[in-house]
């Protein structure tokens, strides 16, 4: 039996194997992602979002479980800080959900960024997929936690949760620029803490200010104490709430192609890169280019140019 075969029959290993082949970059993995490709699109993908110690982490911990009351199967996509000294990820994320790694509802993959910017990594949406070829009911992506431009997880996600907590800083301005554009619901988390309702109060003004047309989604925002399971269920019914909302205003299929969209030019820029290095590599032109932009007789966009132009000639 091929190993596509055996992902889509759910085979844990072959998943976890072609995962690690994805993240290695080998050619083979790519192929096969061909065949994966076709078949997706059955999961409901929750991306969770936010600031470093806001606590995704204990929040996504508590949302699997609740999932798996309900029956569901999960996939968890966990992006995690690189390791400056290895190159890999630090795995926090799957020493926090451990008590999930003996359930064979859950798939858990921790991934390092490896420098990608946008809070995910480079190889997290072709995991979504094979998370997704598997028959995973719900797929939840939690990104590293980078601050305001950790904007990328809205291309990936159908339901993005952005997760706030009081007491770090200036609250307000740490939600301003995209994260403030991205979030469908706002969550924040530890709101036991001294300046929670105030949070809340601004993060609702803020939002208020924003006109939203009608048959558009409104954002709505909840607060939580993950770590004694408190505003779980509530998460859960937004996030359902939003799903169907989608599904009954006919706006499901327009979030789809904004992924698949996405998901193309993503490809597109890697096999044009790939491409552009081999051909540089091989015939030791790399080198002829970097010379002649040292002396500055040439300049790197018209190189650029010129080498991209004769790959699509």
């Amino acid at each position: 039996m091929k190993r596509v075969e055996k992902i889509l029959s759910g085979d844990v290993r072959s998943t976890a194997r072609l995962i690690r082949d994805v993240e290695d970059g080998l050619r083979d993995a790519r192929e096969e992602m061909k065949e994966i490709f076709h078949h997706t699109g059955g999961a409901h993908i929750i991306g969770i979002t936010g600031a470093p110690g806001a606590g995704k982490s204990t929040l996504v911990d508590q949302l699997v479980q609740a999932l798996r009351n309900q029956g569901k199967t999960v996939g968890i996509v966990a992006v995690d800080p690189t390791s400056p000294f290895t190159g890999g990820a630090v795995l926090g994320d799957r020493v926090r959900m451990q008590r999930h790694s003996i359930d064979t509802g859950v798939f858990i993959r921790s991934v390092a960024t490896r420098g990608h910017l946008g809070g995910l990594s480079r190889s997290a949406n072709d995991i979504v997929d094979i998370l997704d070829a598997t028959g995973k009911d719900v797929i939840i992506v939690e990104t590293v936690g980078v601050g305001q431009d950790e904007v990328e997880i809205v291309h990936t996600a159908h339901t993005t949760v952005v997760t706030l907590a009081p007491g770090m800083g200036d609250d307000v301005q740490a939600i301003k620029a995209g994260i403030l554009e991205v979030g469908d619901i706002f969550v924040v988390n530890k709101a036991d803490r001294e300046g929670s309702d105030k949070l809340i109060h601004e993060l609702r003004a803020m939002l208020d200010r924003n006109k939203y047309p009608d048959g558009c989604w409104e954002p709505t925002v909840i607060k939580a104490q993950a770590n004694r399971n408190q505003g779980i269920d509530d998460l859960l019914e937004k996030i359902e709430r939003h799903r169907s909302f989608f599904d009954e205003s006919g706006k499901r299929e327009q979030l789809i192609r904004t992924r698949v969209r996405s998901r193309f030019l993503e490809a597109v820029k890697e096999t044009l890169l790939e491409e552009a290095m081999e051909r540089l590599e091989n015939n030791d032109a790399l080198e002829v280019i970097v010379s002649s932009l040292v002396t500055r007789e040439k300049d790197p966009y018209s190189q650029a140019e010129e080498i991209v132009g004769r790959m699509l000639r």
